[in-house]
């Protein structure tokens, strides 16, 4: 059983790594996305909020159509570091390709017009990332190299289930593939639980959002490309989010989806701050008539099934920021430890393969042997 579970594991392995290695080494980096663009382009991802109280929705609305005017607005982003610019989802009219703006939201000064969602560095990261920039198509791929992420870590614990006997032990002075083989087991050990939660709550999402693509364009359907407005211009934005603030105690939003399609309204997602380090910040939601504002619905995340609960836990999870820089170092350093997997492993197999086809090559030259003596 263990010498079968140990071939699959390393065809996995062989099969899995370069992929993964991508997808690992690019999630770690964007543990710290932000932190990233304020080195890269601070003047356009921060603001100074010192004194200054945020402009009203309306006002912050106006200005971006004002600046431009080719472009609807399909989602908002008042992020809750009152230091971080407002990012503007927005749409080119004629096209359905969803681009984003940077914004001043104590001034409403636009930092970064309208550019494609993989312009900037970690950007393009974030698409490598989730798709491998194959797209839609990359959402399934991606979610087969998690799954087998998964079966990897879930496969190490079973081979090495008799871990803690030895767990701390790096034999310096042995041969290198035995300093390897320690290094593997508890690289892999260490890192399994964190790897595991990464890979599932990965998978998850990006099927989840190439059953939603496949269920709503099956049947050949193009996405919609934005020709006007959607919503009545007389309706107070503002007013909206002062209104869901009210639906909810303690509501605080954290995104507002635009109507992007004809039939969608406006939905103000948000944080209720319940105490739970894991429940993400758009855990709830309010929703709008995009025609008349009337009210239609609320989430809360306190009242909803435990099934609910946990599946909203997936996203501080996969981020690795519910304990604040702790857990983000912690989840960019194992992230990071498919590297020394991948080269403690591949060397592992390499010289296993190398010693079996030595033994192979010994036997066959025994059994010449063998036969020229009896002839």
């Amino acid at each position: 059983m263990n010498k079968f579970l140990f071939k699959l594991h390393s065809w996995m392995a062989l099969v899995a790594f370069v992929p993964l290695l991508v997808i690992c080494v690019t999630g770690s980096i964007l543990v710290f996305k932000h932190e990233v663009d304020t080195l890269l382009i601070e003047d356009r991802v921060r603001v100074d909020p010192a004194g200054r109280e945020r402009m009203e929705l309306d006002a912050l609305a106006n200005s971006v159509h004002s600046h431009f005017p080719d472009y609807e607005i399909v989602g908002w982003v008042p992020f809750q570091d009152r230091g971080r610019a407002d990012l503007v989802y927005t749409m080119e009219r004629g096209t359905s390709e969803w681009t984003y703006a940077l914004l001043n939201q104590y001034t409403g000064e636009p930092l970064r017009p309208p550019m494609g969602t993989t312009h900037h560095l970690t950007d393009w990261l974030l698409s490598l990332h989730y798709t491998l920039l194959m797209d839609d198509a990359g959402l399934l791929v991606t979610s087969v190299f998690s799954i087998l992420l998964c079966l990897l870590g879930i496969s190490g614990f079973i081979l090495y289930r008799k871990f803690w006997k030895n767990f701390f032990t790096l034999r310096w002075n042995a041969r290198l593939i035995v300093y390897f083989s320690d290094l593997h087991k508890m690289t892999g050990i260490i890192g399994a639980p964190v790897l595991l939660i990464l890979g599932f709550t990965g998978a998850w999402w990006n099927i989840e959002h190439f059953a939603h693509e496949l269920e709503h364009h099956a049947d050949g359907a193009e996405h919609y490309k934005m020709a006007e407005r959607l919503y009545n211009d007389d309706l107070s934005l503002q007013g909206l989010m002062n209104d869901a603030s009210r639906q909810l105690d303690g509501f605080e939003t954290t995104y507002i989806s635009f109507p992007w399609e004809p039939g969608t309204n406006f939905t103000f997602w948000g944080d209720v701050h319940s105490g739970n380090p894991l429940q993400s910040q758009y855990a709830s939601m309010v929703s709008y008539n995009a025609q008349s504002g009337e009210h239609l619905s609320n989430y809360d995340i306190r009242e909803a099934s435990l099934g609910a609960t946990i599946l909203d836990t997936y996203r501080r999870l996969h981020f690795g920021n519910f304990a604040g820089l702790v857990s983000k170092v912690i989840w960019c350093v194992v992230g990071l430890s498919p590297l020394l997997l991948s080269v403690t492993g591949i060397y592992i197999w390499n010289r296993r393969r190398s010693k079996r086809r030595a033994a192979r090559e010994k036997r066959r030259a025994k059994a010449a042997q063998l036969v020229g003596a009896s002839a």
